[in-house]
């Protein structure tokens, strides 16, 4: 199915990365042993210190058995922060070394994914990662300053979203050889009682008029790379004046990437909601028009795997979402592009963006 945007993208992309299950409750992309794994239990707190046992690159010969996989936030050749799923050998101090990771010139070096680039300005050390209370905080050496003001909110955005992909993790400080700042060294963009989620990644209020009146909403659109895809978040603003703000989302995915973004969506002309999605239990139930289905035909009931993997990304941001059932007309008898049923919810999934270049 053809994305519409400004890059142009191939007619046939293989997505292995994708699997959807018809079990209740599935995963998107699967990965779910490895996020156990790295992530911290929940309301803990320790320090991972300089002398801490986080591990700085892949020894030679290191099993398989002995990495895991785990999220980087990195900067694309758009200039979006993106995370990438990579492999890295298995620690305790995974949030130390999330941070390590980030690093231009450190260990990230040989498993770069092609078009992609380390945040954090070269020679920086992670002197520690403490937990504690939802907040975690990162100290870093002097040289996290040495970098230039226009990549200051993308450092900023990539060191948040990296360490609150952990369930311990809600909101982040930064500190600088033992000292908190409270707005970033270069810029000063604001830190204050910490950075998170909430603050947005890759913002874009090209089509609002009056931001004072407006809330942030993160979506997911597709990038290319080398013929492969793969999920940008990008926080748009929306009027306050609206009153769902899961509708909202939609919407956003709907009327797609603004023309000058470089970023692409498969969504097609006339896809349209038929009533405000539907919450019980953490579950969002969405009904759509069949134009849901595309280029695809109608009669075959299939929904395209991007649009369907930009839905569940984009809805499970918002508080309180935990899956998504997708009906058409009311019916809930699509099939995957596999030709699986997605008569059940599906989640989000624990890792995304998993493929490599």
């Amino acid at each position: 199915m053809p994305k519409k945007g400004t890059a142009k993208i191939a007619a046939s992309i293989l997505i292995s990365s994708v699997v959807i299950s018809t079990m209740s409750g599935c995963g998107l992309f699967g990965g779910d042993k490895a996020a156990k794994e790295l992530d911290p239990p929940h309301n803990v707190s320790y320090t991972e210190g300089k002398d801490g046992k986080s591990a700085s690159a892949s020894k030679s010969g290191e099993s398989e058995a002995k990495m895991v996989s785990q999220e980087l936030y990195l900067i694309d050749k758009n200039g979006y922060v993106v995370s990438q799923t990579l492999k890295m050998p298995k620690t305790e101090s995974v949030a130390k070394q999330s941070l390590e990771y980030l690093v231009d010139g450190g260990p990230v070096s040989n498993i770069l994914p092609s078009g992609f680039r380390a945040v954090l300005p070269t020679d920086t050390e992670v002197l520690g990662v403490s937990i504690k209370d939802g907040t975690a905080t990162a100290d870093f050496s002097k040289e996290f300053a040495n970098y230039k003001k226009e990549d200051e909110l993308k450092i900023l955005q990539a060191v948040t979203w990296t360490l609150t992909q952990f369930n311990a993790v809600k909101t982040v400080k930064i500190w600088i050889n033992g000292h908190e700042l409270k707005e970033m060294p270069v810029n000063h963009t604001p830190i204050n009682a910490g950075a998170s989620r909430a603050d947005g990644i890759n913002l874009d209020s090209s089509d609002v008029v009056d931001v004072t009146n407006s809330h942030p909403v993160t979506v997911y659109y597709l990038a290319e790379n080398k013929g492969k895809t793969y999920y940008v978040p990008v926080t748009k603003r929306v009027d306050n004046g609206t009153a769902n703000p899961l509708r909202a989302a939609v919407d956003e995915l709907i009327s797609g990437p603004s023309k000058t973004s470089g970023l692409l969506t498969d969504f097609q002309t006339g896809v349209k909601l038929l009533g405000d999605p539907v919450v019980k239990d953490g579950k969002v139930t969405l009904n759509f028009n069949n134009a849901i289905y595309g280029s695809f035909d109608s009669k075959k009931k299939i929904i395209s795997q991007d649009v369907l993997n930009s839905i569940v990304l984009s809805l499970t941001e918002q508080p309180g979402i935990k899956d998504v059932a997708i009906t058409v007309n009311g019916k809930a008898d699509l099939v995957t592009e596999k030709g699986k049923k997605l008569s059940q919810s599906v989640t989000r999934p624990e890792k995304v963006n998993t493929g490599s270049f």
